[in-house]
């Protein structure tokens, strides 16, 4: 499946479009991650723990975005967005959304 946060896909004719798809999912922090992020506080520098677990969630976000477009009869989906929230005290929700289509 093509996926593009552009609004169309160059050199490719959009014959059908299908709608709103969206895919989620909500994590929560590691015990064992969130003390080690405590740790690297002190002294600085990237969140590894924290960085493996936001990209596991984009994309397991993605995938379930892809799964809804191609049970709808899409080949791609365009201006593909991620949005992120808190939803409890150590839980996060990455939201992956876009506009399915068919492509020539």
């Amino acid at each position: 499946m093509l996926l593009s946060n552009l609004e169309h896909i160059p050199d490719r004719r959009i014959v059908k479009h299908l709608g709103l798809v969206q895919g989620s999912t909500v994590r929560a922090k590691h015990a064992g991650r969130d003390f080690m992020a405590g740790l690297k506080n002190l002294v600085g520098g990237e969140l590894k723990g924290y960085t493996e677990l936001l990209n596991e969630s984009r994309e397991q976000a993605l995938e379930r975005m892809q799964e809804q477009a191609r049970q709808i009869g899409a080949n791609a989906v365009i201006n593909v967005r991620f949005s992120t929230s808190s939803v409890a005290a150590g839980a996060s929700e990455i939201f992956a959304y876009g506009t399915a289509v068919v492509l020539e």
